[in-house]
């Protein structure tokens, strides 16, 4: 018989969208499948619409707790093999957990599956949807490194695997994927690449923590790629190409840090200098970019990029 998979939805505030989210686990084309719904003490209809599906799907509504701990509920009430956790602002495509299921049957050693995701960008007016694409190559720990791995919805999970790690980390308010992310790779579990998008993650707030705080995004990545990368050394696992995406994402947030706090921007810009031989690439990093950054550094750079941006401003 194939594997049980469980549907599991985190819910707070989301009456715009909850429906929908319901809607596209229980039309999945796999059978064997169960939803349950957890809402995290909305304050708004969701809990009411969340009831018209009794019979349906199972559900309980509890005070406020945080994603999280919505997540560990989940999974505590959760009787399949395999857990698909999706956001309930976010949907599935018909044949997603179908088509990650069989990928399975093929590759029987996996303990997270992911994929692609479709990204839609929502106003109240229109949306668009673009793929997430996911590069090469499908080494778990540079895709983490460079924050490549997708959102929550687009894996299938093992549900052992989470257990075993100690499941969803409670007080961890933002990057809580990769947090989850970098345990199970420090664990050993298997990650495989499977190249059909089948979740929907919609960008259309500008409240969400990893939104309105991005100083403590930043703080808690970078604790992310500290762990990595002590990691890797010690169990002697780095290689040249882990090394500089690790690296490289520690350049790509000192950019971004640069805009709002120079001297953490700084300081991190002297822990690459100390990383011999690294020299920035990609879109972040242009060829006229890299040509001050080499001959006068970090913060040079930054400066004359700014006074780009003011010129083709004006």
């Amino acid at each position: 018989m194939l594997s049980k998979v469980s549907i599991l939805i985190p819910c707070y505030n989301a009456e715009r969208w909850i429906a929908q989210t319901i809607e596209s686990a229980l039309q999945q084309t796999y059978a064997n499948k169960e939803v349950i719904v957890v809402d995290d003490g909305s304050t708004d209809n969701s809990l009411k619409i969340i009831e018209q599906f009794e019979g349906k799907v199972r559900w309980e509504s509890g005070a406020n707790q945080g994603g999280n701990a919505t997540r560990n509920r989940l999974l505590a009430m959760s009787s399949g093999e395999w857990l698909q956790y999706l956001d309930s602002d976010d949907y599935l495509l018909p044949d997603k957990v179908e088509s990650q299921v069989n990928f399975i049957l093929q590759n029987s050693n996996v303990d997270v599956v992911f994929s692609p995701s479709l990204i839609e960008y929502c106003t109240d007016t229109q949306s668009r949807q673009e793929v997430r694409a996911i590069p090469k190559p499908h080494d778990p720990w540079i895709l983490l490194a460079r924050w490549y791995l997708p959102q929550t919805g687009s894996p299938l999970w093992r549900k052992q695997a989470i257990v075993d790690v100690g499941a969803w980390k409670q007080d961890q308010p933002c990057c809580q994927e990769h947090e989850l992310y970098l345990r199970l790779l420090k664990a050993e579990k298997h990650f495989a690449y499977f190249e059909d998008a089948g979740s929907v993650y919609r960008q259309w707030s500008e409240e969400t923590v990893c939104k309105k705080n991005m100083p403590e995004v930043f703080r808690r990545r970078l604790a992310i790629e500290d762990a990595l990368e002590a990691h890797l050394i010690a169990t002697g696992q780095m290689n040249g190409d882990r090394q500089w995406a690790v690296n490289q994402a520690r350049f790509e947030c000192a950019r971004l840090i640069w805009l709002f706090d120079r001297k953490w921007a700084q300081q991190i810009a002297a822990q690459l200098q100390r990383q011999k031989g690294f020299t920035p690439a990609g879109a972040s990093a242009p060829r006229h970019y890299q040509t001050v950054y080499k001959l006068l550094g970090f913060s040079s750079a930054e400066k004359l990029a700014g006074l780009r941006r003011k010129l083709a401003a004006s």
